[in-house]
């Protein structure tokens, strides 16, 4: 039963847990298309190459219309390549049909030579899962199913004794290929998994367990260059007197506070916002797709209101204080750098606001 419950997770989720899979699917897909792109541009070129071959050589000229057709395809595929998002599904689709018309062509190829056992076809069948990472029994599928029109195919075109060659061999390099998928993928997540865990590390303030601030850079920065939304708005707070705080008490309370304020802004800030520490005392958070003002001036009231019931210093009866900018990003700006300052021009103003402690850019 133990050994039967690792192949399923083998054959679904390549050796990962259902949870880390999908976190990792998003890289799978961005990989897939990158090679797939690539892919293309040797898939037209070939292509090209063969439908021009047709009018030199009678033997071609029976698959003119494929090579073609699947030339004009792989143009359009690769125009596909670049519009679609990296990690769309229907990029995805668009590669599993690219690998059915190959192996479309090898069935082209071994109809042509109907007294020889095949050999294009067999190929494809070992090397097509090598470059493609997802879910192993989708490719299982779709191995399967180009197997079954081959040998289906095949049977009204080849001798009979050819053709039980072609059965036998199809059948053990289909499973084979099946194989080769799930191995290859299980190596290839793996090495997102890994990729992952440094890209966490590298990105993480050790203090409060946020972004740091070239995670927040970053992210924004991709929100703002490659997501279709038009909304958006950062917050920007330090804490009030935070000098005073590490004269009075010491560094040691000084960075308690940063890491109380942290623990409290991971369970305030729980779905797609990007949360981090910017630097020293310093704070930032993007919400994406809203940029209301009634919205934010919540936001903010209830973070002056939860730092200040959750973060403690030695001496109970002192209160710890926060300052927030906010600006709203209304999809023109394409570097956070511009919203950043706007932010910064806000959060001095609040300094100045001792009642409300939080200003909206105008």
């Amino acid at each position: 039963m133990k050994l039967l419950r690792l192949l399923i997770n083998y054959f679904c989720f390549c050796g990962i847990e259902k949870e880390e899979y999908r976190i990792l699917k998003k890289d799978a897909y961005v990989s897939n298309f990158i090679i797939w792109r690539a892919l293309h541009f040797l898939m037209a070129a070939v292509f090209g190459i063969l439908f021009a071959s047709t009018f030199l050589s009678n033997i071609m000229q029976i698959n003119r219309v494929f090579y073609l057709c699947s030339f004009v395809y792989s143009i359009a595929a690769l125009s596909g390549f670049f519009v679609l998002k990296k990690d769309s599904l229907f990029a995805q689709f668009l590669i599993y049909l690219s690998i059915s018309i190959l192996f479309i062509l090898g069935c082209f190829i071994t109809a042509n030579k109907p007294d020889y056992p095949a050999v294009t076809f067999v190929v494809f069948l070992l090397i097509a899962p090598l470059f493609m990472v997802d879910k192993p029994y989708f490719m299982a599928i779709e191995l399967c199913c180009a197997s079954t029109v081959f040998l289906i195919w095949m049977h009204r075109v080849k001798p009979y004794y050819i053709w039980k060659i072609d059965l036998v061999n199809v059948i053990i390099f289909t499973i084979v290929g099946i194989f080769l998928n799930i191995l290859a993928n299980a190596v290839r997540i793996k090495e997102f998994v890994y990729t992952r865990q440094i890209n966490i590390l590298k990105d993480t303030d050790e203090l409060t367990g946020l972004k740091n601030k070239g995670a927040l850079i970053r992210g924004i920065n991709e929100y703002l260059t490659d997501d279709p939304g038009d909304k958006g708005l950062m917050f920007m707070f330090d804490v009030d007197r935070f000098k005073t705080i590490n004269d009075t008490y010491g560094h040691d309370v000084g960075d308690n506070v940063i890491e109380q304020i942290g623990k409290f802004l991971a369970t305030f800030f729980k779905k797609d916002e990007i949360v981090g520490r910017f630097g020293g005392d310093e704070f930032l958070i993007f919400i994406k797709g809203r940029d209301d003002s009634g919205f934010a001036s919540d936001v903010a009231n209830n973070m002056i209101k939860g730092i200040s019931e959750n973060v403690f210093l030695p001496d109970k009866e002192k209160i710890v204080s926060v300052s927030i900018g906010i600006a709203k990003y209304n999809g023109e700006e394409k570097d956070y750098k511009t919203i950043f300052k706007r932010t910064d021009m806000a959060l001095y103003k609040a300094k100045a606001d001792v009642e409300k402690r939080y200003c909206i850019y105008e």
